[in-house]
């Protein structure tokens, strides 16, 4: 017997590093990724929590902005019509008058009640940020760029 190691049947030491290293990368982004993907979904959700918040705070303020608007403008309108009809009056009837004002007028709410109805879609109503950015991580966890 040779008092010699048998170096010819043992693996190459430097490649046993290599995977090691290699081992060890793959699973420590595996762990990485673990950890991260909550992390993401967590700040997703509180994207879209933060956006409903403000959309709702803005909706608020726009809505009681628009009823004390509206409140005003209605009394300022009463009082024209109520002119219109003493106007028309002079020329017809004074009930042919205030059914000519109240029909005219009738018309023209309806016709911006139709108007309106259009502009309540689905689309406005989405939170576009949250959207986007759910996207872009779907991109990043499947491995493209945007």
């Amino acid at each position: 017997m040779s008092a010699q190691p048998n170096f010819e049947n043992r693996p190459d030491p430097a490649a046993t590093r290599v995977d090691a290293t290699e081992d060890a990368s793959v699973g420590g982004l595996l762990k990485q990724l673990a950890r991260e993907i909550p992390a993401m979904l967590t700040n997703e959700v509180a994207l879209a929590k933060s956006e409903a918040r403000e959309s709702l705070r803005q909706g608020k303020e726009a809505a009681g902005a628009v009823l004390s608007g509206g409140a005003v403008a209605m009394a300022g309108f009463i009082i024209l019509l109520l002119a219109a009809v003493y106007a028309l009056s002079n020329v017809v009837a004074p009930w042919l008058a205030a059914l000519i004002v109240g029909g005219v007028v009738t018309f023209a709410g309806f016709a911006m009640v139709q108007a309106g109805k259009k502009k309540f879609t689905e689309e406005s109503m989405r939170p576009q940020h949250t959207i986007n950015s759910l996207h872009k991580d779907k991109d990043a966890i499947r491995g493209r760029t945007p």
